[in-house]
């Protein structure tokens, strides 16, 4: 999505680090192309942790596409808010277009000899235009967002263990939400939904030593 705001920390790089050999003993196995969805709650570290596993592969010489959930929902982002704001159990995956991110997954994996053509959000503007992927070939595609967790057909299912609590801070950091107690309201729909799919996950991401201690004492 275009006029996010991603912070990157060693947290992020350290997490990539932790996956890099998984993938890269999958892409092994395989002569195929190599699906990792990385799903967790807002602020967690999806977008971040899917850019620096991307920046890593590229180190071993893999090439590697990152599709981004944010893309993928219904309604551009400042109306997805007013929606919520009107009907709070809009809250969910039915706001998102997984069955369209499936498909471009499928088609990327299966047909990468054609151009696709998919939908990228602009935060600022409050629109959803139409982005184009050219041809060619990937050995890894990375679809990041809340809910991917839930999407057929993934080789390596990565879930990012940090709650809406506990990444506060990086969602202040990021600014999208003025309305901070809705935000939490919206958060907590998305803990009790969000929280189920961690049994899902290949492979789960800690939290940082730091969270951990806090939740310690």
């Amino acid at each position: 999505m275009i006029g996010d705001t991603l912070v990157i920390t060693d947290y992020h790089r350290q997490a990539a680090a932790q996956l890099l050999p998984i993938v890269l003993e999958r892409l092994a196995l395989s002569a195929e192309t190599v699906v990792v969805t990385i799903a967790g709650e807002s602020g967690s570290g999806k977008s971040e942790t899917a850019l620096c596993l991307a920046a890593v592969l590229a180190v071993e010489g893999r090439q590697c596409l990152v599709l981004a959930q944010d893309d993928y929902f219904r309604l551009p982002p400042k109306s997805n808010h007013r929606q919520r704001v009107e009907d709070i159990s809009w809250v969910g995956p039915c706001e998102v277009r997984l069955d369209l991110l499936a498909e471009h997954i499928t088609a990327l994996c299966e047909r990468p000899d054609q151009r696709l053509a998919k939908p990228l959000a602009r935060f600022d503007e409050d629109r959803i235009d139409c982005e184009i992927i050219e041809p060619g070939d990937r050995d890894v595609v990375i679809a990041e967002g809340t809910y991917t967790t839930l999407l057929p057909g993934i080789d390596i299912r990565v879930f990012i263990d940090r709650d809406y609590h506990q990444t506060k801070k990086a969602r202040l950091a990021r600014a999208r939400d003025p309305d901070l107690a809705f935000l939490e309201q919206v958060l907590e729909i998305e803990h009790r939904e969000i929280s189920q799919h961690k049994v899902l996950a290949d492979v789960i991401i800690a939290p940082p030593p730091d969270e951990r201690a806090e939740e310690e004492n």
